[in-house]
């Protein structure tokens, strides 16, 4: 009998009942893994934009490598290197349910949700100081405007859509202009050439008068409840990812201890 018995444990063993994965395990799995697959080719997006933007402007050429440091590209690259690497470990981590990748891409989820929320505090404590800074930024624009590209363009897109002109009309270059258009066909680069020498009513027929500093802060605030919604909204989805990793995180390491008893 107990030679019987003994024979029959292995058996017994290999029938004895397993944790497994219940529809929402699965779920939550591949939902976590195509969100971050989605996220990680974003994020190799914009840093081949910003890699392409560096490349093309000779950045790292040996006169100019002293300024890549201050170059507009220089953020694309970054935002786009850790949102590739966050997103991916993320994208790995819930395939192959990797706790240790879930762990890291969790807590730098964490991480980012503290710094925006500390960025949204510090944004709010120092709003009567916001002026002084998009005056600080739009004067140094100015000054570097016909030196590098990212900030003329930047520049050129703010004066065309808010119908201004730099903060203290610099320049009156094309995106200044009331009517760029020569003959309503060409661009007329040069359309606001002289318009400093004509008095103030003559010169608002030809360029736009008013300082983009005032243009930007009545952009801001007509726009802050959007502005607002955005950021909660992304910071919502921000939060329901880690609410997901670290439920999955749960299932993972359950069903390992539950398996290896």
């Amino acid at each position: 009998m107990k030679k019987s018995h003994g024979s029959q444990h292995p058996v017994f063993t290999s029938l004895q009942p397993h944790y497994k994965y219940s529809f929402m395990d699965y779920f939550l799995k591949y939902f976590l893994f195509l969100c971050n697959l989605v996220f990680t080719v974003l994020g190799l997006v914009v840093l081949g934009l910003g890699m392409w933007g560096l490349i093309s402007k000779e950045s790292f050429a040996q006169e100019k490598i002293g300024n890549i440091g201050t170059d507009p590209m220089l953020i694309l690259v970054t935002l786009g290197f850790v949102l590739t690497t966050l997103c991916l470990s993320g994208c790995v981590g819930a395939l192959r349910e990797n706790c240790s990748l879930l762990k890291l891409f969790s807590a730098a989820v964490l991480v980012l949700i503290t710094a925006q929320v500390l960025a949204a505090i510090m944004a709010y404590s120092l709003q009567d100081q916001v002026g002084g800074y998009l005056r600080s930024g739009m004067l140094a624009a100015m000054v570097r405007y016909q030196d590098d590209l990212d900030l003329r363009f930047i520049t050129d897109e703010i004066q065309s859509n808010l119908q201004c002109c730099g903060d203290v009309g610099i320049y009156y270059n094309s995106t200044c202009c009331v009517d760029p258009l020569e003959n309503g066909t060409v661009w007329n680069s040069q359309c606001g050439l002289g318009a400093q020498l004509l008095d103030e009513f003559s010169a608002q027929s030809v360029i736009f008068l008013g300082g983009c500093l005032g243009g930007l802060s009545r952009w801001i605030e007509q726009h802050e409840g959007l502005i607002g919604t955005v950021g909660i909204v992304v910071l919502g989805v921000q939060i329901l990812t880690l609410f997901i990793t670290t439920r999955l995180l749960e299932s993972i390491q359950w069903h390992k201890v539950y398996n290896m008893g």
